[in-house]
């Protein structure tokens, strides 16, 4: 509703329709030339439907759900949100983090029982994180993990030297890179080469006192080989934020793991959020409205 109503005031000359879930816009969408949705919130079939789109506007950086829907036609603009997840992200991630090394869970349950139980927990300072993708969050998260005492190591498909990180790693060694790490955070985004690059050999490679942490997307990752390796006592435990299928279906069986943090997508979702997005919004639309398609930003190439 904050997005609808900052729109409709700023741009009263433009005709404004919202639903609340992708099966109320078939009575709108057929003639909408600009979508404005967060990835997750649509399906095929409202693009199937929407035969006069002409932009879609994403309210999140990732493009997964719009940019990988078989409807979505190839001449239909697309720009997303950019510049700004770097502190909300970094900061789920050091939460996660210290969640994991603390076992805020075990805390959290014996709170629940009413019941006094000490234990000794880990630490991060003196211990490895490597970052899995090296973009605007892994820049402002390495340098928090230094300030904790923490090594840093970057795993990207173009290793290059920047602030924060101890060393790099090329992706194609993401094996070998991950032997070293006491925590494994994903940050890369989802593509076709990146889709299950985090599988079973992955989390065999890991040290067995080893956590992952997941705020990228969640067919990054091998969910069932995941799943294994948690079980099995493979990996220490997980945070994860985002699933391959979302929302977590009810009966997913990591909703009760006692060595899993379940999030609910939060990861880059602040109560600033609309602050950041909505000069996007306003100067692309300005700028579609003008006609101006070449000057508008954060333009996803497809």
């Amino acid at each position: 509703m904050q997005y609808f109503n900052h729109v409709k005031k700023h741009f009263p000359e433009v005709k404004l329709d919202m639903v609340d879930h992708h099966s109320k816009v078939d009575p709108h969408i057929g003639a909408a030339e600009v979508l404005i949705t967060f990835g997750p919130h649509v399906t095929n079939h409202v693009f199937e439907k929407a035969k006069n789109l002409k932009w879609v506007q994403a309210l999140g950086t990732g493009v997964d759900g719009i940019a990988d829907q078989p409807g979505l036609r190839r001449d239909v603009l697309l720009t997303n949100m950019q510049g700004f997840h770097g502190a909300p992200v970094s900061e789920a991630a050091l939460m996660a983090m210290l969640s994991l090394a603390r076992d805020l869970p075990r805390s959290m349950r014996q709170q629940a029982k009413r019941k006094w139980d000490r234990f000794p927990v880990k630490l991060l300072k003196g211990k490895t994180v490597g970052i899995f993708g090296v973009g605007t969050i892994a820049r402002e998260l390495a340098p928090k993990c230094k300030a904790l005492g923490m090594a840093v190591v970057g795993i990207t498909s173009a290793p290059r030297q920047m602030e924060g990180f101890d060393r790099m790693a090329h992706r194609d060694t993401l094996e070998q890179a991950v032997r070293e790490l006491d925590f494994f955070v994903l940050l890369t985004p989802y593509a076709p080469e990146t889709k299950n690059i985090v599988d079973a050999k992955i989390f065999a490679a890991m040290k067995p006192g080893a956590y992952f942490v997941n705020l990228a997307r969640g067919g990054v990752v091998d969910e069932d080989a995941l799943l294994r390796a948690l079980r099995e006592k493979k990996i220490a435990g997980a945070a994860l934020d985002v699933f391959a299928k979302e929302p977590l279906p009810e009966d997913s069986p990591f909703w009760d793991m006692e060595n899993v943090i379940v999030t609910q997508h939060q990861g880059g979702f602040f109560d600033g959020y609309p602050r950041f997005a909505l000069p996007v919004i306003e100067e692309n639309l300005r700028k579609y409205l003008a006609g101006d398609l070449k000057g508008m930003i954060n333009m996803v190439k497809r």
